[in-house]
């Protein structure tokens, strides 16, 4: 029979095997952005370049305008995380903690949106932020991407604000503390884990939406994101093989590094959030 040992040893290799025929066409991708257009085409599952050729990145980030849409990517990104964290754990906190008339239709009523498929809200979205005046603006496509429920995180926030023990809020109300001072003091300090969640999801999919930034910077290709650059990039220099992968890099690169660096918080969030 074989041991334990060496059963884990057998499946720890075989997920290695596996995770490496995963992630191989993104080490592919990378390399490949150090190549020449021919060497690219003729070299076919090769990874490493004859010669690195950087001026293919230089060849995006100027000449393609990646550079500003790098930037206008940054600002909207880290923009809707933040006000989304704020809303989802406002909301999440008086639905988990506060018992008010109707609480659980709400609570049903915010689970059923997630039924709603995001294409059929496109339009009524658009007419919404050109009322406001707000359209061909990147305040206007901030504002677009961080409305809507999220009904995931704030189900998450919910049950995780609902299994805090009420005798840590009765003590922090005997101390003086007021609601306000009771969530920002004691509850958010305790809801760490959810929010790193909710920021490392909310930067994937902000990072890499494509029709809502598309459609309200329709106008204005400056303020292009990088999912809208990178579409416009494969248009305009359809030839240029190798600058859409560098181009590619520079697009999916910091959603890796941020996922690394912060997935333990982003482990600890879901697994807080399944026990809860």
């Amino acid at each position: 029979m074989i041991s334990s040992k060496s059963a884990r040893i057998v499946i720890h290799f075989f997920l290695a095997v596996v995770g490496l025929i995963w992630i191989y066409p993104f080490i592919w991708m990378v390399f490949s952005s150090f190549k020449t257009n021919r060497e690219l085409l003729v070299s076919g599952t090769t990874l490493l370049p004859e010669v690195f050729q950087w001026e293919n990145y230089s060849r995006a980030w100027n000449n393609a305008n990646f550079s500003g849409y790098f930037l206008n990517t940054v600002i909207l990104t880290v923009s809707t995380v933040l006000i989304v964290v704020i809303l989802c754990a406002l909301t999440g906190y008086a639905l988990g903690r506060v018992n008010f008339p109707g609480r659980k239709l709400v609570v049903m009523g915010v689970a059923a949106i997630m039924f709603i498929p995001k294409g059929y809200t496109i339009i009524p979205l658009f007419k919404l932020i050109n009322q406001l005046g707000l359209s061909d603006s990147l305040l206007g496509v901030i504002v677009a991407e961080a409305s809507g429920a999220h009904v995931l995180f704030i189900l998450m926030f919910t049950s995780f604000f609902a299994s805090i023990p009420k005798e840590l809020e009765e003590a922090a109300e005997m101390d003086g503390a007021s609601f306000a001072g009771t969530f920002t003091k004691i509850m958010l300090p305790l809801s760490a884990p959810m929010i790193a969640t909710t920021a490392i999801m909310q930067f994937i999919w902000t990072w890499s939406s494509f029709l809502v930034p598309l459609v309200l910077t329709i106008n204005r290709p400056e303020l292009r994101t990088l999912a809208v650059g990178m579409q416009s990039f494969v248009g305009t220099y359809s030839n240029d093989f190798a600058g859409m992968t560098a181009g590619a890099t520079i697009s999916l690169v910091p959603v890796m590094l941020v996922f690394i660096v912060l997935q333990r918080y982003f482990i600890e969030g879901v697994a807080g959030a399944v026990k809860s």
